[in-house]
């Protein structure tokens, strides 16, 4: 089982979608992430033990490395569709409740901003985090941030912006939240965004790259 487990991490680690995908070179005409999570669930791995002794650590090591600067937003994106194979076999199992997540994440590009790579990375290695992750897109308004947390209560939110002009509405989507809901933890994130920026928001927490934001989510949930 461990066997298994390994090399769908690896998988997911170096971007090795599946059996026809040519990328990486190194691995040609070998099972990707797809045909090696469905052989797992077909041998009885659970779904949890997927998501949690590959998915996640092989997320943990993209976003590390990202950091890093060993690898780029191309690999980023390789490794995510490994991951998102793998998890088209593991979805019905969360879907169904028979294997939990560790909570929900709401994200979002706020209004006026039409950027979506960053925000895209941060939900991508969140849900490989173990997360479920609800994907509002990008120009979002802050009524519609508030409606997904009414509707996702206790969910963890994530704001994105790109523009220094965009900025503004990111503080007056943190304002209506926090009067909403003062317990309700936000990131933000985005080119422009600083710490500094966040605390004068009343945001939670800022992060320049994924991981951090991953880092974070972590300390919510110990």
């Amino acid at each position: 089982m461990n066997e298994i487990l390994g090399k769908i991490a690896l998988c997911v680690e170096f971007g090795k979608i599946n059996k026809v995908s040519p990328y990486p070179p190194n691995m040609k005409d070998q099972d990707g992430a797809d045909e090696l999570t469905k052989q797992a669930l077909d041998t009885g791995v659970r779904p949890d033990e997927i998501l949690e002794n590959a998915l996640v650590p092989a997320m943990a090591k993209v976003g590390e490395k990202f950091t890093r600067k060993e690898i780029y937003v191309p690999q980023m994106l390789m490794a995510a569709k490994a991951m998102n194979s793998a998890m088209v076999h593991l979805k019905p199992f969360f879907q169904s409740g028979e294997t939990k997540r560790k909570g929900k994440f709401i994200v979002g590009t706020v209004a006026g901003d039409l950027h979506d790579i960053g925000k895209n990375l941060v939900a991508m290695m969140i849900e490989g985090g173990g997360w479920e992750v609800i994907d509002l897109g990008v120009d979002v308004g802050t009524d519609k941030f508030l409606k997904a947390l009414d509707e996702n209560p206790g969910a963890v939110i994530g704001l994105s912006a790109l523009l220094t002009t965009t900025m503004e509405n990111m503080k007056q989507t943190v304002a209506a939240i926090k009067e909403k809901n003062k317990e309700s933890k936000i990131l933000v994130g985005g080119a422009p965004v600083t710490m500094e920026y966040c605390q004068k928001i009343g945001a939670d927490f800022y992060s320049p790259d994924p991981q951090g934001a991953v880092n974070y989510l972590k300390t919510l949930v110990a």
